[in-house]
């Protein structure tokens, strides 16, 4: 039972690490908008 408790106490620890993770990645990076350019070939343009 102890090692049971031990695995559930780790999985607990990282999964709390991860989403502390995730709310720091979210509160300190900003997105940048960016312009996107897609160049298509003439080809596609065509209507078969």
């Amino acid at each position: 039972m102890p090692t049971l408790f031990r695995f559930i106490a780790f999985l607990a620890i990282l999964g709390g690490l991860i989403f502390g993770g995730m709310i720091a990645l979210v509160t300190f990076v900003q997105p940048e908008p960016r312009e996107m350019v897609e160049i298509v070939p003439p080809a596609k343009l065509q209507p078969k």
